[in-house]
């Protein structure tokens, strides 16, 4: 029995860069960052000051402040773009989605805002005073929750907490999910919120952050030689996947389709990559057999790029592994460098990229490029969007405690 094409028919996403799909795809095509000094809260007692927030939302004037309140800013951003997504594939906002439609989101740490608020409150005014909503604010699976509580759905529902990974992990579930012909459609996707001060305070402890607090937009460097830690961002980006069939008889446009998966664990250390990527070698080339390609027919990679030292040498390192000689003729770039790192919403997003890479020909840039690492030599598209004829796309995601996730995607 053959499987069944699962495609995309809906994108939405909060970001950065923007607040919806159209205008993040132009400011990556042109090379804009979205980074800048934090405002939402004193950075005074922290070594970094800078992240990659969300610009211009205000979750009391999209959904009302007696709804707001009972979110973390991780779940008003997931539904502000799941409604994106939704009306992108030209799905009724208003009728709930039913049993034959699913959801799996990926988040990182969930709502660590509410958390850290709660925690401050129990410290300061004791346990009395900690606000009733706390918990359901807090739990990782609350976006996936709330999501399909506004929009009806009621297939099954998964929240993966793979770190970086967990967004990838979960448009690569909802494509098995689809394909075993459990549910239709899936709502897939990610969120995160952690611009918080004890969050990048607990990542600049590790010394995983870029400390360039003068130059901010110039601070995310994937693959240079200056290059000295990724920069915390915030955002939601959601896919709406469904059957081919399915598309078809709803007589939906469809972007592209997801044609592999890959997932695998380092099982080395908690933080670090495993020495020339291992895991990620693995991950890649299980992706490439479930799409039933060869190395020869990945045109363009988007990389997980970071900006750290160590992600960015064994990335390297795993692509040439897999893919040969034929690696130095790939297009490659990391639109954290201009997003900053969306931890477990970064999947997500980057799947949109390189489904709208394919549809549309070009392929973003990696910004600050400016002095490329003599261990970081392939084509990371430097500084200027590159157009070219796509026909299949890789994007890769690894996350703290050694988790892989790779997707391939294919133009319709």
């Amino acid at each position: 029995m053959s499987k069944r094409r699962v495609v995309i028919t809906g994108l939405g996403t909060i970001n950065p860069l923007a607040n919806n799909v159209p205008d993040t795809w132009n400011s990556l095509i042109n090379g804009e960052s979205g980074i800048d000094t934090i405002t939402a809260f004193d950075t005074s007692e922290l070594p970094v000051s800078f992240a990659g927030e969300v610009k211009n939302f205000d979750a009391n004037e999209y959904m009302g402040k007696q709804q707001a309140r009972k979110l973390d800013k991780s779940s008003q951003l997931s539904i502000f773009a799941t409604e994106e997504a939704l009306k992108d594939a030209n799905l009724n906002i208003d009728e709930r989605l039913g049993p034959n439609v699913g959801i799996v989101f990926g988040t990182g740490i969930g709502g660590i805002g509410s958390t850290e608020q709660a925690v401050r409150t129990f410290d300061e005014r004791g346990a009395s005073r900690i606000n009733p909503l706390a918990i359901t604010q807090l739990m990782p699976n609350s976006s996936t929750g709330q999501v399909a509580i506004k929009y009806g759905i009621e297939g099954p529902s998964l929240t993966i907490t793979t770190a970086c990974a967990a967004s990838a992990n979960a448009v690569g579930e909802a494509k098995n999910m689809i394909q075993n012909g459990i549910v239709d459609m899936v709502i897939a996707g990610g969120t995160e919120s952690g611009t918080t001060s004890m969050t990048i305070g607990a990542f600049a402890q590790i010394r995983a952050l870029s400390t360039n607090n003068e130059n901010p937009q110039q601070a995310c460097k994937p693959f240079d030689k200056d290059r000295d830690g990724f920069v915390m961002a915030e955002g939601s980006t959601v896919l709406v996947m469904e059957s081919e069939e399915s598309a078809i008889k709803r007589g939906a446009d469809i972007y592209g389709y997801v044609a592999g998966y890959g997932a695998t664990t380092d099982a080395f250390h908690i933080t670090a990559p495993a020495e020339g990527g291992k895991g990620a070698v693995v991950a890649m080339q299980k992706a490439i057999d479930d799409a039933g390609l060869s190395i020869g027919d990945i045109d363009y990679i988007n990389a997980h790029g970071t900006s750290t030292p160590a992600n960015d040498k064994n990335e390297t390192a795993a692509i040439k592994t897999v893919f040969g000689e034929q690696a130095y003729e790939i297009d490659i770039s990391s639109t954290k460098s201009m997003t900053g790192h969306l931890l477990g919403g970064g999947g997500a997003f980057e799947s949109m990229v390189s489904v709208l890479a394919l549809k549309n020909g070009v392929i973003p840039p990696t910004i600050n490029l400016n002095n490329p690492d003599e261990e970081c030599d392939l084509n990371y598209t430097p500084n200027i969007a590159t157009r070219k004829e796509l026909s299949s796309a890789m994007s890769n995601s690894f996350g703290f405690g050694g988790h892989n996730g790779v997707l391939i995607f294919g133009k319709n």
